[in-house]
């Protein structure tokens, strides 16, 4: 599995859809992160240990929810492809190397796939484990939601610099993402 894995990252098709599940899934876990922290604050949660075990819930469900769907999106795929080419070439491809090959890129999107999400929360909850006992709520909060656009911001840069787009008009495109999520939270309470 670890060959095929190797094999499907050397195929820039197979690294260019895990580069997009892991962006496109890491935003949907940051602007979570988002509004489980505001939304914690706003209605009154003790302290940073309970938001943190909020956190944690909604990374296993994403992160969960990201490997098993795009593993089974995949298959799918895949199998469809599989297929195509059996009928084509009227020839069975059970264990061979096109059907290993395909494997491994299956393994690489489903690990990208999860990996999105728990950068996600994870990061902007940063502040809630390592200054809980040094800073208020409002205060740890505040640097939750910085880092979550920061995050977003750089998810916007790869993405542009990819693209070969200006980075920084795509940095601010996604972060923009975060400060409306944040706002829309504060403004409904």
């Amino acid at each position: 599995m670890l060959d095929s894995l190797r094999a499907a990252l050397g195929r820039p098709s197979v690294r260019a859809i895990g580069r997009r599940y892991f962006v496109s899934n890491g935003f949907d876990g940051t602007l979570t992160c988002i509004g489980i922290v505001l939304g914690s604050v706003l209605t009154g949660v003790a302290g940073s240990p309970e938001i943190v075990k909020i956190g944690v819930g909604a990374a296993v469900g994403l992160g969960t929810s990201a490997v098993w769907s795009v593993w089974e999106i995949e298959r799918a795929e895949t199998a469809a492809e599989i297929h195509e080419l059996e009928a084509a070439m009227l020839v069975d491809l059970d264990d061979t190397r096109i059907q290993r090959r395909q494997q491994g890129g299956r393994l690489f999107h489903a690990v990208a796939s999860g990996a999105g999400p728990l950068v996600g929360i994870f990061l902007p909850l940063s502040p809630f484990v390592l200054a809980g006992a040094f800073l208020d709520l409002w205060t740890m909060a505040a640097v939750s939601v910085a880092l979550a656009v920061g995050l977003l911001g750089v998810f916007g840069a790869y993405m542009g610099t990819v693209a070969g787009q200006r980075w920084y008009v795509s940095a601010g495109r996604m972060a923009l993402a975060g400060v409306v999520v944040a706002a829309i939270n504060l403004i409904v309470g």
